[in-house]
């Protein structure tokens, strides 16, 4: 066993017994890493993951939330204000161009650590994420500490959960790592914090930045769990018209393609312009009040969204495995034969013709039966002739089955887009299933077999049963108490 897979090994037991000491009485967590971990033995052997890797690791086991928007916008002043802690800067410019990932810690003091701290700990939702910044870096490798940090915080409302502060978007110098990164948070969050700044009454400045914010969720399964929050509403109180600037930017993100969802409208009390207006302000307070407890409810709602997102996950992988992976795998492999056998074909037929053409040219035909004769004699010269012809044969034969399978490889990429952890587990699976040592008669996919089948299957229903568990956990159709409540 590899160092690293020791290592993932290794976190997964104390991933379970984690899990295990923080749910006593609700094993369902710590059962479906038992799940996950069946799911790596069918992903190792199919070629989906290497053997550093684990299915666990592309879920966050702590509930997450995400903080996003422009610069300016306020979200490091609602952070700072939401956990009672001034831990984050805040300003009306750029103070911060890293992604700052924030816990909980037991010490009173809240401590700044570096991003290897992230990249190193398989228990944080950039685990490993280096690897993804060289591939997209613009100016070369960069250290992983140039894009995040890590903050410690005594706040007890942070406790169990995680807080991800973004760089704004709109004046990053490194934006396509940026919106690669910010990707990967969107689609580990529990939930997602979308800020807009009241005090830009044009929004149109700012059509790029919210179009990517937008089509970031828009036609996402869960945009549920996007909140867009218009903050610092209070700069609007002078003209008393909140009502024109929330439309203003209503009619904007429709625009880009968001004509759902809740939006919310607040602000900072402590950093608020003052409003004179006792009647004004009343109103505005009442507005923000109502809206804040919304906010405050769907925070604490997400540690039960986690263990559902976690369960959900769990299936969704383990089906995707089987009805996509295999399916496209499958395909992919079918038209590969059909076009190396194609290739070959046409490869070996055109070297008869040539070595036809040669003999017939050079009145070689005779010279056949003294050089069969020779072979069967042992001849050195006429063995060695043989083998060199055989080599050939071999070695045209693997370049067009490598040849091919880059080809698809490549039209993959190009229909995958930027999905590139998608494009990298068909490529480590396709390679597989295409290598040299790998007969082709072979029917499906590398790995995929009875046993592995049965594997998935037994995940999926699994998956099921997790499921049931958290709705007898939170759910009592029958209204009946005590021990017998769960149906």
């Amino acid at each position: 066993m590899s160092q690293s897979s020791s290592q993932i090994n290794k976190y997964l037991k104390s991933l379970q017994k984690h899990l295990t000491d923080e749910h006593p009485d609700n094993p369902t967590l710590a059962n479906a890493v038992k799940s996950f971990r069946k799911m790596d033995y069918v992903g190792h052997s199919m070629g989906l993951l290497s053997k550093d890797e684990s299915y666990a690791t592309f879920v966050t086991w702590w509930p997450m939330i995400a903080v996003l928007g422009t610069f300016s916008a306020g979200k490091s002043t609602f952070i700072n204000s939401y956990l009672d802690v001034s831990l984050q800067r805040t300003g009306n410019q750029a103070v911060d161009d890293k992604f700052t990932v924030i816990c909980y810690s037991r010490h009173n003091e809240a401590k700044t650590l570096p991003g290897i701290a992230l990249d190193a700990d398989p228990r944080f939702p950039f685990f490993q994420i280096s690897r993804s910044i060289e591939e997209i870096s613009e100016a070369g490798q960069e250290r992983i500490d140039a894009y995040l940090q890590l903050k410690t915080c005594p706040s007890e409302t942070l406790r169990g959960k995680i807080l991800i502060d973004s760089p704004g978007f709109d004046a990053d110098n490194q934006r396509a790592s940026t919106l690669r990164l910010t990707q990967h948070i969107i689609n580990l969050s529990d939930l997602v914090l979308v800020f807009f700044d009241a005090r830009h009454p044009e929004p149109k400045a700012m059509q790029d930045t919210l179009a990517y914010l937008v089509s970031a969720s828009v036609n996402r399964a869960d945009t549920n769990k996007f909140l867009y929050i218009l903050n610092q509403i209070d700069v609007t109180a002078q003209e008393d018209n909140p009502e024109e600037v929330v439309s203003a930017w209503q009619r904007s993100l429709a625009e880009v393609g968001l004509i759902s969802g809740r939006f919310y409208r607040i602000y900072n009390p402590k950093a608020a312009v003052p409003i004179a207006n006792p009647h004004i302000r009343q109103r505005f307070e009442k507005k923000r009040e109502e809206d804040m407890a919304d906010i405050n409810a769907r925070i604490r709602q997400i540690e039960v969204e986690r263990s559902y997102r976690i369960v959900g996950k769990l299936e969704q992988t383990a089906k995707g495995i089987k009805h996509h992976f295999v399916v496209k795998l499958s395909d992919m492999l079918n038209k590969w034969k059909s076009k190396v056998m194609l290739f070959d074909g046409l490869a070996f037929s055109s070297l008869a013709v040539l070595a036809g053409t040669g003999l017939h040219l050079t009145d070689s035909w005779s010279l056949l039966p003294a050089f069969q004769e020779n072979l069967q004699q042992h001849d050195t010269t006429s063995i060695v002739i043989a083998a060199l012809m055989v080599l050939s044969i071999l070695y045209i034969h693997f370049s067009i089955r490598r040849g091919v399978a880059n080809g698809l490889l490549k039209k993959l990429a190009n229909e995958l887009g930027n999905d590139h952890d998608t494009y990298k587990q068909y490529m480590q699976a396709f390679n597989k299933s295409t290598a040299a040592i790998r007969p082709m008669f072979l029917n499906g996919p590398a790995g995929w077999n009875e046993t592995t089948q049965q594997t998935i299957d037994e995940v999926i229903n699994e998956a099921n049963d997790y499921i049931q568990a958290l709705n007898d956990q939170f759910t009592n159709p029958s209204g009946n108490g005590g021990e017998n409540s769960q149906v």
